[in-house]
């Protein structure tokens, strides 16, 4: 099992639909055979250039640990997910 940090930046909206969001990706990460060692949220910050129409966006940082099928499948989902304006999958360090 490899470490990974993904960062999303989701649609600002009320705190329930974020906490619903970020809860999704936690349960695709557990759901295939990961571990979640961290969930950092960032807040709603305002983002450099229009993405999608929207000025801000809410940041959050997931750190987990998992093969690289349970990356694929999170990375499919994050694609096709509405919610979602940018997100970035970065491998760590050993």
């Amino acid at each position: 099992m490899r470490k990974y940090e993904v960062v999303i930046i989701i649609k600002p909206g009320d705190e329930e639909a974020i906490n619903a969001t970020i809860a999704k990706f936690e349960n695709i990460i557990k759901n295939t055979g990961g571990n979640i060692d961290k969930v950092d949220r960032w807040g709603k910050k305002r983002l450099a250039y229009e993405v999608k129409d929207f000025m801000e966006g809410y940041y959050a940082l997931i750190n987990f640990t998992a093969e690289p099928a349970t990356v694929f499948e999170l990375e499919r989902v994050l694609k096709i997910t509405d919610e979602v304006l940018k997100h970035m999958v970065v491998k760590l360090e050993d």
